[in-house]
């Protein structure tokens, strides 16, 4: 019993040193999601951006946090990738051509048409 118990703090030892502590974490306005498919195609595109981790989507609020390594990204480039994803981030408009090739459930007003 105390070899697991040595063990275990040894390996979360190892994983506190090895996280490094510059992440930070930082909420996106987010309001023209519109459906659960939009909620997937956010996290997981900005899952995809080097220097963000965990970003999460919610729906009721409309809004978006994850954690990003400053040293990495920044909020700018972060509300840049969820422009380009289609959807508006913060005061950035969405990017008109990748708006245009979203599933039409996830375009404003779209979840009506259904």
């Amino acid at each position: 019993m105390k070899i697991k118990v040595v063990g275990i703090s040894i390996l979360f030892s190892v994983l506190m040193i090895s996280c490094n502590g510059a992440s930070e974490e930082i909420i996106i306005n987010t309001p023209t999601i519109q459906c659960g498919m939009c909620q997937k195609i956010i996290e997981v595109g900005l899952a995809k951006v080097d220097g963000i981790s965990n970003p999460r989507v919610d729906l009721k609020t409309k809004k978006t946090v994850l954690f990003y390594n400053p040293e990495k990204t920044n909020v700018k480039l972060i509300e840049k990738a969820v422009s380009d994803l289609g959807y508006q981030a913060n005061d950035l408009k969405a990017n008109s051509t990748s708006y245009a090739d979203l599933p039409d459930c996830c375009k404003i007003g779209g979840m009506d048409k259904l």
